[in-house]
């Protein structure tokens, strides 16, 4: 038996309001699927565990501060290159002088790229990091892993 999958503009021609519980039995029985992507059950697993937390946004994008140093900006970006391959860069900018302080490139994006730029710009011989020193990024999943907030700590 074939699904029938109605568009939303059919079901708005009928215009006869149902419960949601007779709506769910009628497409259970008449074996009615709906084509709405489902939720990422993994993203809710991570904000359930708590593993990856979000730090609040100390910053308020006040990004130009006097002080070299005090304001760390990190990002990943894709480079393609070649027939169709993929590198990654991650890097860590001086937010009040623009430069580029830290970086790394990969062949796979894992929470290692995110972790060794960090490394590079403590090696940095070059940079000072000032008090009260702030590093900003997205919320992206290599920026929320434990690992990657617990070496900006230290």
């Amino acid at each position: 038996m074939r699904k029938k999958i109605f568009t939303e503009k059919e079901i708005k021609l009928l215009s006869v309001v149902f419960n949601l519980k007779r709506i769910r039995r009628i497409m259970k029985k008449y074996n009615i699927k709906c084509p709405i992507r489902k939720a990422n059950p993994y993203r809710r697993m991570m904000k359930a565990t708590q593993e990856h937390r979000v730090v609040p946004n100390l910053l308020i994008r006040q990004f130009k501060q006097e002080v070299p140093g005090k304001v760390l900006l990190t990002d990943i970006t894709y480079l393609f290159y070649g027939k169709g391959q993929k590198a990654y860069l991650s890097t860590i900018k001086d937010a009040s002088t623009n430069e580029i302080v830290a970086y790394n490139v990969s062949n796979r994006m894992t929470i290692d790229l995110a972790t060794d730029t960090l490394l590079k710009l403590k090696q940095n011989r070059n940079f000072t990091k000032a008090k009260d020193a702030l590093i900003h990024s997205d919320q992206g999943v290599h920026y929320t892993h434990p690992e990657f907030q617990k070496m900006v700590i230290n």
